[in-house]
């Protein structure tokens, strides 16, 4: 990305779009995006972003100066009940300004692959979701894809891992006491540290393929229980205790029943061949280390 600047509006401004953020800033881009909440921007303009609101269609005039004037937008707001929120609010503004854009990119899920018990998917595996959130995430997808049609936008579609990071990861559980490992025979999944997610975006950003499709995960897919074993082991303390998941399972959260919902291993090798990717945490036990001393 050195030596290449532009404009940069985030749809969501969160934990993975701020960290691409904070990456094109330190290249001389321009940022502005958007949060749900008057507090949540209040907060983010005090580290120094610009951020406006846009929730249950409050997206004020500045915000919509920002939005024109970008080249480069990010969506990673999820969908809700009626659908895309950025597409049902914004679909008509969007359209005028979608010919200067130099590349759109759209934060979906592997969860779209659903469960495989186990085995690899790819790009190319048909998507087959086992929850209506990850149900909402296949028409959002293509909902993007239609707008894209018909407006000609570089669209690009991540599909993401389990996402970690600074004040993000097992790590923290562990510390307070609260991690628990269950048993549960069979299920992994992938994950991607934060800081290789904003690579791939940057990446992706530098050489736009509109239409391109790019699952976003590490080399090593891995069962949690060993993830948080492996965390336990650098920090020096004893690992939880293996528990059942079946009998735990009637006092999980569906959040966390969810988590565990879906088995599968996601290939990551057309990110690494068409981006150029080289991953700085190829693993979780190199992701982990790096965070020790994170705050």
């Amino acid at each position: 990305m050195q030596g290449m600047t532009g404009i940069l509006f985030c749809f969501g401004l969160g934990y993975s779009a701020q960290a691409l953020a904070r990456r094109l800033a330190h290249d001389g881009w321009t940022i502005a995006g958007t949060a749900q909440s008057g507090e949540h921007a209040a907060a983010l303009k005090r580290e120094g972003w610009n951020v406006h609101v846009f929730h249950d269609g409050e997206f004020s005039p500045a915000a919509k100066a920002a939005l024109a004037q970008a080249d480069t937008i990010l969506i990673s707001i999820p969908p809700g009940e009626t659908g895309d929120p950025v597409l049902a609010t914004e679909a008509d503004a969007l359209r005028a300004l979608a010919p200067r854009w130099r590349w759109l990119g759209y934060l979906s899920t592997t969860g779209v692959y659903g469960d495989r018990q186990g085995g690899w998917v790819d790009e190319t595996t048909s998507l087959a979701p086992t929850s209506p959130r990850a149900a909402a995430r296949v028409a959002a997808e293509n909902a993007w894809k239609d707008f894209a049609a018909a407006t000609l936008a570089p669209l690009t579609i991540f599909r993401l891992a389990g996402i970690y990071g600074p004040g993000r990861n097992p790590l923290q559980a562990l510390r307070a006491g609260t991690a628990r490992r269950y048993d549960k025979a069979g299920q992994v999944f992938s994950r991607i540290h934060v800081e290789d997610l904003a690579r791939v975006l940057a990446a992706s950003i530098a050489r736009p393929n509109a239409g391109g499709i790019y699952n976003v995960c590490d080399d090593e897919p891995a069962a949690q229980a060993d993830v948080i074993a492996y965390g336990a082991e650098l920090l020096g303390i004893a690992p939880p205790m293996l528990e059942s998941y079946a009998a735990a399972e009637p006092t999980l959260s569906e959040m966390a029943k969810s988590f565990y919902r879906d088995s599968k291993r996601v290939r990551n090798d057309r990110m690494k061949r068409e981006l150029g990717v080289a991953l700085s945490y190829p693993s979780y036990r190199e992701g982990l280390a790096s965070l020790i001393d994170a705050k």
